[in-house]
């Protein structure tokens, strides 16, 4: 071979070499935009050759050449990508709110569509946070059947699921809930969310029913994803609301994001004179999320929230004053100007290694706190809290008898340290209108609560159609409660150690496809609540150590599905819960309580709900929500002291609630909704003597949104909520009792007609 041969040959095998190695292929992984769960089979399209593929069961795929493609799966839009490097892609698709059971969930820890999950679970999307105003949680979650939300005050609610938590006073317990992966209940089982922005979250997942991998809540679980920071996309959104009541609010979003790095911080301030006397309320938040795609096999995720509150309470007023002149605060609140003052935080590092296709890892490590100082008119609390906890699981796929088998194994510890205590409230010492003065203290706490949760969870598919789900819940609860005041013979010494039996929580649920569109399920599920330290002490200054938790069973059967070509959604449950060991907090001074078992409960409901599309089209949409709820809820057995109470109605839930929605959104940027509520009437007191009235809302929310250019996009809206200005009571304290000769305050008027309105600008970059 002379020369000139070698030198062709040479050049020949040279290029080939460099085009070989010039031809790596494109890798990468889809995930849901908002909680990062993998979505396998996701259509892979090549705009230009119509090649496609699907991609693997843990979201990932290859790709050969370079392009556009288009990414597609059911569930969720639509989206068109580039994809012309040699880099490790993750692209996020968003969840499409009118094909819901199409959606890959987590509630339950093993991702599934929630056509296919064998529990009833309620999600409440970001488009659906938004047709409300951006300032109540109420209106977002009495959307949701079987969930009901009485609300006093921006921050004075209580929330029941199934009628679970109604016979608390002051606050929501007995459910639990989760922002992301950290939990939002404390040691002491009680529950607060309404703090949180709403602009912050992306959506709400409601388990109803004890759920063995979220800590067997006995109503079930409200899990919170917050908004996440997107890849690729770097904006800024603020916004501005002014409405009735003084209301002012802005807010600031900005999210930034290269190819596997994002970061989204979210700013709000709240001020709101309030509808009735000393009711004026501010908050500031600040709420940050990052999320790192470390490599193929690692994703790190930070979230942290910052929430600064006052806001004053005007309590609950009597029959009279709520009749006549429900804008009257309470006189002694009134009097001591009494008021919540509270700054919370909580962080959470989150990391999910991969270790194959069929095994993964995810372990969160959270802290929280909360600094509070609340004068109210019998004394002044001072209280502190600070927790931390870790939770972590393993998920696997195999396969059993050669069907697929998916399952989780994790635990949960929480130690949480709650320091409070009492002063003298001398605002009558004082000239009128000076308010509350802090005087001599009247007891000092120290509180330490620790919890463990080990749980599993297997679903088995016994068929392409057909899947059993098995869970238990192993739990442990403990109290170490220090009095550190002085103790003398008419303040004896509180100190004492309380300790829960372990708790065995299962569960078995079964789903089953009648068609690809339409499926059945049924379950059956245990659960419980913890007891306060609070209802353990006695008069004597003892721990009550025969107290025992509420516990209760959950019998379920549903069905959801779509119809029509997926113009018509439904879904449908009808289920029986039996509780015992019922607690019950029995007041014995104006701020004292004692907690003792009275007897059982019944809970027989069923939950009813339809969406559907009367018109979808490039010009026009038209969608309409009817859901409905009934509650047949009663006392079993129920004997306190000398009264009997069973057979009675239980207290503080509605007996049905109906809701009825119309949304529209068209091509020329006008959008809005209407919506109607009944709340039926609810029991005030155990004895049945006296009930709320039934009452009728509507709501109303038109907007206008353009693109002015390529980087910046305008919205406007105006609201109006209680649309024909009903009188009714938007929150019940039950059983409240007379002191000093004083009608008993058992109404929290709802506010009457009022309007909001603002404008957002979203600018990218």
């Amino acid at each position: 071979m002379n020369s000139t041969s070698k030198y062709i040959l040479a050049y020949i095998i040279f290029n080939i070499t460099l085009i070989s190695f010039g031809q790596s292929n494109i890798l990468g992984k889809i995930v849901d935009s908002n909680n990062n769960v993998s979505l396998a089979k996701t259509q892979i399209r090549n705009i230009t050759s119509n090649i496609t593929i699907n991609s693997n069961l843990d979201g990932t795929f290859e790709i050969n050449d370079s392009g556009t493609y288009l990414f597609k799966k059911e569930g969720y839009f639509e989206k068109i990508i580039e994809l012309n490097e040699s880099q490790y892609y993750i692209i996020q698709l968003h969840i499409n709110p009118s094909e819901l059971d199409e959606v890959i969930i987590n509630a339950n820890q093993i991702p599934k569509k929630l056509k296919k999950a064998s529990t009833s679970i309620h999600i409440i999307s970001s488009e659906d946070i938004q047709l409300s105003n951006n300032t109540d949680f109420a209106p977002i979650l009495n959307k949701t059947p079987g969930v009901f939300m009485q609300r006093g005050a921006l921050n004075t609610n209580r929330i029941t699921i199934r009628g679970i938590g109604s016979r608390n006073l002051f606050g929501t317990s007995k459910i639990r809930a989760y922002f992301k992966d950290i939990p939002l209940t404390n040691g002491s089982g009680e529950t607060t969310i309404e703090d949180f922005e709403l602009a912050s979250i992306s959506r709400f997942e409601i388990i109803k029913g004890a759920s063995s991998t979220y800590g067997a809540g006995l109503g079930g679980t409200i899990h919170i994803i917050p908004q996440n920071a997107f890849l690729n996309q770097s904006n800024l959104d603020t916004g501005l609301s002014i409405g009735s009541f003084g209301l002012l609010k802005s807010t600031t979003n900005i999210n930034y994001g290269t190819s596997k790095n994002s970061f989204r911080a979210i700013y709000s301030n709240t001020h709101s004179e309030g509808y009735r006397e000393n009711n004026a309320y501010d908050r500031q938040t600040f709420t940050i999320t990052s999320n790192h795609f470390l490599s193929k096999k690692d994703e790190l995720t930070f979230l942290a929230s910052y929430v600064d509150l006052k806001a004053f309470i005007p309590s609950s007023i009597n029959k009279t004053d709520y009749l006549n002149n429900p804008k009257k605060a309470a006189f002694t609140w009134k009097q001591a100007k009494g008021f919540e003052d509270a700054k919370r935080g909580i962080f959470g590092l989150s990391w999910e290694h991969d270790y194959n296709t069929k095994l993964k890892q995810s372990t969160s490590i959270f802290t929280s706190f909360r600094d509070a100082y609340e004068p109210r008119p019998f004394n002044i609390l001072k209280e502190k809290t600070f927790a931390i906890g870790i939770r972590t699981r393993v998920l696997g796929n195999s396969k059993l008898f050669n069907k697929n088998l998916n399952w989780t194994i994790g635990g949960e510890l929480f130690k949480d340290t709650y320091t409070y205590g009492t002063f003298e409230n001398l605002y009558k010492d004082f000239p009128s209108g000076t308010g509350s003065v802090e005087g001599n203290k009247l007891s000092d706490f120290k509180e330490k609560r620790n919890y463990y949760n080990v749980f599993t969870e297997t679903n088995y598919e016994l068929s392409e159609k057909t899947t059993v789900s098995i869970g238990f819940n192993l739990n442990e609860t403990a109290y170490h409660l220090d009095d550190r005041f002085m103790v003398s013979e008419s303040n004896p010494n509180q100190s004492g150690n309380f300790k829960f039996k372990s708790i065995v929580s299962p569960k078995i649920g079964v789903s089953h496809l009648i068609s690809d569109n339409m499926g059945v399920f049924s379950n059956i599920s245990h659960g419980f609540s913890p007891i306060s330290l609070n209802e353990t002490l006695l008069p004597n200054g003892q721990l009550n150590t025969n107290l025992k938790p509420e516990t209760g069973w959950n019998f379920e059967i549903g069905m959801r599905g779509s119809l029509l070509e997926n113009k018509l959604q439904f879904n449908i449950s009808i289920y029986r819960m039996d509780i015992k060991n019922l607690l019950v907090s029995r007041r014995t001074a104006e701020d004292e309580f004692i907690g003792i078992n009275a007897g059982r409960t019944q809970h027989n409901g069923l939950e009813f709900e339809v969406r559907y599309k009367w018109l979808e089209n490039d010009a026009l949409s038209i969608s309409s929500l009817i859901n409905y709820t009934l509650n047949d809820f009663k006392f079993k057995d129920f004997i306190d002291n000398t009264d009997d109470f069973s057979e009675n109605d239980l207290t503080g839930v509605p007996s049905d609630i109906f809701n009825a929605g119309i949304d529209f959104d068209s091509v020329f940027g006008f959008y809005g909704n209407i919506n109607f509520q009944y709340v039926g009437s609810m029991p005030i007191t155990d004895s049945n003597s006296l009930y709320s009235d039934s009452y009728n809302l509507t709501n109303l929310k038109i907007g206008y949104q353009s693109n002015l250019n390529k980087t910046l996009k305008l919205k406007v809206f105006f609201g109006l909520n209680n649309i024909f200005d009903e009188q009714y009571a938007s929150q019940i304290l039950i059983n409240a009792s007379s002191f000093n000769g004083s009608a008993p305050r058992y109404y929290y008027p709802g506010n009457p007609i009022n309007y909001y309105t603002g404008v957002y600008i979203n600018y990218v970059f």
